[in-house]
């Protein structure tokens, strides 16, 4: 799917990077607020962090010539969902969906694809939860449609792909030793996540016990 441009179509590669740095904000903006709402209702922050980066000239030629594509501007924006990427860290396993549920609920971002790496991890062991949206970037003469990649993902889930990233990064082919190692640390990470959010739900109906008993009391 192809940026949808209400007027004049973006001439350039600079107008176009400039555009999809509007949507990182416009992403941005829209989860801080979120994260704020969430804080005021719920006395609780689901957003530990974000990250947000615009993917490089040279990231962007080496995908399309990876898929087979011309490297292009039509087929830069057309075939790479992921110029624009924002990684939502978290706490908590449950945060990840609240998240991911409280973006698609605004009524200005399209989401054109889920990829739930969480409940079906890759065979690596990598988990995240992916989503390309659209989201309207707006211009002195128009109105553009930019997609945006975002995944959400837990802080050990984080620390474990990072780790992946660089070893990826290292070798052509990860020796089987190495990747055995590593998927045995995913494992070990999806351990860790479940115990922390059974601690947290543990924290949680105890605090709600103690506050009926407080209410109780003051009757």
């Amino acid at each position: 799917m192809e940026l949808k441009v209400t007027g004049e179509g973006a001439e350039s590669y600079e107008e176009v990077m400039l555009i999809y740095s509007g949507a990182l904000k416009q992403i941005n903006t829209k989860l801080e607020i979120l994260n704020q709402e969430f804080q005021h209702v719920h006395n609780y922050n689901p957003i530990e962090h974000i990250k947000s980066r615009v993917k490089t000239p040279g990231s962007i030629a080496a995908k399309l010539k990876r898929h087979g594509y011309e490297v292009t501007l039509a087929n830069m924006v057309k075939y790479c969902n992921d110029i624009a990427g924002i990684r939502v860290i978290c706490d908590f396993t449950s945060d990840i969906y609240k998240i991911a549920d409280m973006i698609s609920n605004q009524s200005d971002i399209h989401v054109l694809a889920i990829k739930d790496y969480i409940a079906h991890p890759k065979p690596s062991g990598y988990k995240s939860y992916h989503m390309i949206v659209t989201v309207p970037v707006y211009l002195s003469d128009r109105i553009v449609d930019t997609k945006v990649e975002i995944q959400i993902r837990t802080i050990a889930m984080d620390f474990w792909a990072s780790l992946e990233h660089k070893i990826q990064y290292k070798f052509t082919d990860v020796p089987q030793g190495i990747a055995d190692e590593l998927l045995e640390c995913a494992n070990m990470v999806s351990a860790l996540d479940d115990k922390m959010l059974y601690l947290n739900n543990e924290i949680q109906e105890i605090k709600v016990e103690e506050k009926r008993e407080r209410g109780g009391r003051q009757v």
